[in-house]
């Protein structure tokens, strides 16, 4: 016998080692899962409720009935908008009182009114008691405000 054929004889004892080594590993994970699913010791698969089948046994209310109660006293930051303006960091330092500043809106046009700094209403300026104020002449729809967040 020549040392080429002892090589192939070792090669082909260790494959066969090998292929056994996988049938015994195979059996023994079939075997382990067989008696976890017969024990009363072995793990359940864990049952999960569907999100539909919880609103259905929930008494709250459905999607459509929204309760707001919960955040009717949330404090929201309300301001008005007269118009905008982009100056360069030159310009702002050099402003002085009597500075004017020149927006981006012409006179008479509607201000905004924006609730944490998203745009809900337009209105106009009106003055109550020494104060001034804001007559609401046009409210922005929900679908409008998602839309213009997009």
């Amino acid at each position: 016998m020549s040392e080429n054929d002892d090589i192939g004889d070792d090669w082909a004892a260790a494959m066969n080692e090998q292929a056994d080594a996988e049938a015994d590993w195979g059996d023994a994970l079939k075997e382990q899962a067989n008696a976890t699913k017969g024990s009363s010791q072995g793990f359940a698969a864990a049952e999960f409720p569907e999100f539909n089948d919880q609103k259905s046994k929930n008494s709250g209310p459905s999607s459509d009935e929204v309760k707001l109660d919960v955040i009717l006293d949330v404090p929201v930051t309300v301001s008005l908008e007269i118009g905008r303006t982009k100056i360069n960091i030159r310009n702002l330092l050099q402003l002085n009182q009597g500075s004017v500043v020149e927006l981006d809106r012409f006179a008479g046009e509607p201000m905004d009114v924006l609730v944490n700094g998203t745009l809900v209403a337009h209105g106009e300026v009106v003055v109550v008691n020494d104060k001034f104020g804001i007559r609401l002449t046009d409210i922005i729809s929900p679908s409008e405000r998602v839309r213009k967040l997009g």
